[in-house]
């Protein structure tokens, strides 16, 4: 640590601003795992973009083991491994059978047959700086899909004109996040850091824009019960045998201020016809 701080002051000082800015980007969804808890119920959520991010951490820590003076990725992803679990293990505790299959398979596809294929193949193909740069990109392409993968709920923002499930607290530690750590890569000239977060960044702005502009915007109003007028069939009195029928809405009379006058004078003129001509039946 004294060589690093001492050679690179800046590098250091983004450093640790990096990790505990992205120590509070890994706790910002922990109100929605407290929903989940409290509802005993995962609602339909998806549990790929924590495999995802769990896979990332991992990843990570390989390359700072073989790249030296890289202890602040060692601690910060180790810090991420551990909630990612525990997000993944709350996951699985309230997810139905079907959600548990899946995201069972694609933790074990992911997190322990790809990765383990990675590690053996670096280890096997590769030796020295060349090891650094194969999994330098090799982190790139999955730092990118980790920042990718809120498309999701990206899409399910502009469908719903709904924030509920893109809290503000994890779009902005996510750019600030992004910012930090691009510029850790910069001052350590490390450009398979840096360039990630450029993507980090970009994905930051747009959810934060898309909160801003939805935020405001209510849940779709639920479908309102339209109540089809009663009818009543009317028995017209032509004679002592004969009979007419007929089928038209009741007339409702609304007991308010604005409508009294008019109903009371409808009232008067029709009532005494209403009594000699017409049997009403409701129904």
């Amino acid at each position: 640590m004294a060589v690093l701080s001492l050679d690179h002051p800046w590098a250091f000082t983004f450093g640790i601003l990096g990790n505990i800015i992205s120590f509070m980007v890994y706790l910002s969804p922990l109100p929605t795992f407290y929903r989940v808890y409290r509802k005993k119920s995962t609602e339909g959520f998806q549990c790929v973009p924590y495999i995802v991010a769990l896979f990332s951490a991992m990843l990570w820590i390989y390359y700072a083991l073989l790249k030296p003076n890289s202890y602040l990725l060692i601690t910060i992803n180790s810090i991420g491994c551990v909630i990612e679990f525990a997000y993944i293990i709350v996951y699985l505790v309230y997810a139905s059978k079907k959600q548990k299959i899946c995201t069972a398979k694609l933790l074990i596809v992911l997190n322990v047959g790809l990765f383990g294929l990675i590690l053996l193949l670096t280890l096997l193909l590769s030796k020295g700086p060349d090891r650094v740069h194969i999994l330098g990109w090799v982190c790139v392409g999955f730092s990118v899909s980790v920042f990718v993968a809120p498309l999701s709920v990206i899409r399910l923002v502009i469908r719903t004109k709904s924030v509920e499930f893109m809290p503000f607290s994890l779009s902005f530690f996510l750019t600030l996040s992004a910012v930090v750590w691009f510029s850790y890569g910069l001052f350590t000239k490390d450009k398979y850091i840096a360039l990630p977060n450029i993507v980090g960044f970009v994905f930051g702005i747009i959810q934060m824009v898309l909160y801003i502009v939805y935020k405001k915007s209510k849940q779709p109003a639920p479908i309102m019960e339209i109540k089809m007028p009663d009818t009543v069939i009317e028995i017209m009195k032509l004679g002592p045998t004969e009979k007419t029928f007929g089928v038209h809405p009741i007339i409702e009379h609304e007991h308010n201020s604005a409508q009294g006058d008019q109903n009371e004078h409808y009232d008067a003129n029709n009532e005494e016809q209403t009594k000699e001509q017409f049997t009403t039946i409701e129904v």
